[in-house]
């Protein structure tokens, strides 16, 4: 009953956060106040006990994140250590005339029994330790930590732009491109502590040998000058506690540094390092078949251990042919199969309307080398990106956008894919898909060795490299992405701009029959009462085209509703539901600012175009070619203007010329928004910045 009340009282205290602070007092305690010896012991096993969870939770631990808090706990434990010794050196100067066991059970078995009660052994087999400790395993765990927190640092802005892109692309949700950021961000951070954390433990191994030192002067000093004992006893007993307390202190101190260089040193994986080693060291038994035929070889020479050589051998012969039989083993089982009875031929069956097969509104084909790209069982992920595109963009659009039916062409190149809407191809690539693909943002600090491309989503400098060249890539601020990704964000861009082709009657209908459900009496007033279902499908694919999302369908009913009695005309109805749509659509161009700035045309060209619109209503040519030339010319210069100072570039007109021009620059000039006068709210300013086709 104690016992469990005990342990409840412990939960209690990790629960509340109290371990650390407790901690810590205790420590602080050992400093300030005398120790007896049974204490000594109990801490000195939990220090060793300690540092062994350490290693083993490093040991287990298949990604470096999952251990995020192992600088500290290594902070911790380097403390709690030198706050043992301190405890350890006022027990010893203090009691060590009466004996080696002045000090604890621990430090005389470390001293009598791992040293053999040889003084002169013990300072050599310290000496021998703190070497390996400060020399090997720290130097080294502290400059794989400095360069690893250098080029996690240089890889972040590489590592943020890639989770943009997929972020843009759909392959992923905003919460798990959050997590995937604050990932980015604990890593580097993690780095940069364990370069930190990395020289406190290289701090307490030249503690140690201090402690040593003085640990050997001031007992002989105390032993002679106070305690009136021979020298000769002196120099035995206080040097035998001496490295005692140092080797009890730095055998665990040995363990934590071998626990950093673990963590410093392994890679991400979905294995443990055990399984990790297992896996990558005797996968390939070529590797103990080679050792055992040398070692075997060396056995047999005269002079030579034979027993523990060729026993040696032996062991790795039949560790390799056990290996071997169990990987044929593994692949005749997946290879056996039960034999299929002979099916006799069936009979051809009558054609009939089943055998029409429709067109697929939006089909992905690929060549034969990226077929694992969509199959799962060879680690495709391609299905996966293409869910995660449909779902952005249903949500941004505001209708459910068609499945994608995949299927492979022998008629492709090999490493080749097309996209189709309506059996209409939109786009083709060629891409690697045993390569990661560099994308050059316009701002990277080199260049990159690797086959050079175009991003075929956003006509961008790209490169195609090995995949053991990612982190350098994203160093030199490279976006790195796979050859999924490259498809995934491809298809997105052409269903982004041609969402109008995927919008049909079927899709209208269960749009307004999901808007019945709330407003069962908005939707019997618009169809057919006073607007027909096509006329409804015409606008809302014109605003699809104009890039204005449908997910306010209450508005643009509401407003074909009233505005129907007016006119049934597609293109008047579409003028009308921008204009409630007004809000929204601004807010996308400029946010939430208050002021909005726009170009303007010059009045003498747009005199000349409301001419031209009246002409083209009389069946006239609309625009001269020379000026469309010159016209077009001015807003493109004007457009990469506003880009370049990373602004929108926002067109405003009159009402009567805004659909014309927005046909006018929809194909050429995508960036180029063209508003009307009414469509400006009414709680926003206007600035102008710049006057066209003067």
């Amino acid at each position: 009953m104690e016992k469990t009340k005990f342990l409840e009282i412990v939960d209690q205290i990790v629960k509340s956060g109290l371990g650390a602070p407790v901690l810590m007092v205790v420590m602080l305690a050992m400093v300030i106040l005398p120790l007896p010896p049974f204490l000594l012991d109990l801490f000195f096993t939990f220090n060793i006990a300690f540092s062994l969870i350490i290693l083993f939770a490093g040991v287990y631990t298949k990604r470096p994140l999952e251990f995020a808090a192992f600088p500290t706990v290594m902070l911790i434990a380097t403390l709690l250590r030198l706050a043992l010794n301190i405890a350890s050196t006022r027990v010893v100067l203090l009691d060590g005339h009466t004996g080696t066991a002045a000090a604890g059970k621990v430090i005389q078995a470390f001293g009598d029994f791992v040293v053999g009660g040889n003084y002169a052994v013990g300072m050599v087999v310290f000496s021998i330790l703190v070497i390996i400790n400060f020399v090997v395993v720290t130097k080294g765990a502290g400059r794989v930590s400095e360069v690893t927190a250098r080029f996690t640092l240089d890889a972040m802005p590489g590592k943020q732009m890639a989770i943009d892109a997929d972020l843009n692309a759909g392959l992923i949700d905003p919460e798990e491109a959050l997590q995937r950021r604050n990932e980015v961000m604990q890593e580097s951070d993690y780095y940069g502590a364990m370069d930190g954390a990395s020289k406190f433990i290289r701090g307490d191994a030249v503690a140690g040998i201090l402690i040593l030192v003085i640990n050997i002067i001031g007992g002989l000093a105390i032993g002679t000058l106070t305690h009136g004992m021979p020298l000769t006893d002196a120099l035995h007993n206080y040097t035998l506690l001496t490295v005692g307390d140092g080797l009890v202190a730095q055998i665990p101190s040995l363990v934590l540094s071998t626990a950093a260089a673990i963590m410093v040193t392994r890679v991400s994986s979905s294995q443990d390092m055990g399984q990790q080693i297992m896996h990558q060291m005797f996968d390939n038994t070529k590797g103990l078949i080679i050792t055992a035929s040398v070692v075997g070889g060396l056995g047999v020479v005269p002079g030579m251990p034979h027993v523990a050589f060729l026993s040696l051998a032996g062991l790795c012969g039949v560790a390799a042919y056990l290996i071997e039989k169990k990987k044929k083993d593994q692949a005749h089982a997946v290879q056996e199969k039960p034999p299929e009875q002979p099916r006799e031929p069936a009979e051809p069956k009558e054609l009939s309307w089943d055998d029409v097969v429709p067109v697929d509104t939006i089909g992905l084909e690929v060549g034969y080398r990226l077929i694992p790209l969509v199959d799962k069982t060879q680690g495709g992920q391609l299905m996966t990106r293409i869910k995660g595109v449909r779902k952005k963009l249903t949500q941004e659009l505001g209708f459910l956008v068609p499945p994608v039916h995949i299927r492979d062409n022998l008629d492709l190149a090999p490493n080749a894919y097309s996209i189709h809407i309506k059996g209409v191809s939109f786009g083709e690539h060629e891409i690697y898909p045993d390569k990661e693909f560099a994308i050059n943002p316009g701002h990277v600090l080199g260049s990159l060795d690797g086959i050079a491309a175009k991003d075929p989503a956003f006509n961008l400098d790209a490169v195609w490299v090995d995949a053991a060249k990612r982190d350098e890539a994203q160093t030199l601020g490279y976006t790195v992405v796979d050859a999924s990704t490259v498809i995934a964000t491809h298809l997105s861009q052409i269903l982004k701009n041609n969402a109008k082709d995927l919008l049909g009657r079927e899709e209208v209908q269960q749009l307004l029959d999901n808007l019945g459900k709330s407003f069962p009496k908005l939707v019997e007033d618009l169809i057919p009462k006073t607007l027909p279902l096509g006329i409804v499908v015409r606008v809302l694919q014109n605003l699809l085209t104009e890039d204005i999302p449908i997910r306010d369908m209450r508005t643009i009913a509401e407003t074909l509703a009233e505005s129907g009695i007016k006119s049934q005309d597609p293109d008047v109805l579409t003028a009308y539901t921008r204009i409630a749509l007004s809000k929204s659509i601004v807010q996308h161009l400029n946010g939430t600012g208050d002021e909005i700035q726009v170009m303007t045309l010059d009045p003498q060209l747009e005199q000349i175009l409301q001419q031209s619109v009246q002409a083209a209503q009389e069946g006239e040519s609309v625009m001269e070619p020379t000026l469309a030339e010159r016209f077009h010319q001015s807003l493109t210069e004007a457009t990469v203007r506003r880009e370049m100072a990373g602004l929108p570039a926002v067109l405003l007109v009159a009402p009567s010329l805004r659909q014309l021009l927005a046909k006018f620059v929809r194909q050429t000039i995508a960036n180029l928004h063209v508003l009307s006068y009414n469509e400006i709210p009414e709680n926003k300013q206007v600035k102008i910045v710049s006057t066209v086709g003067a």
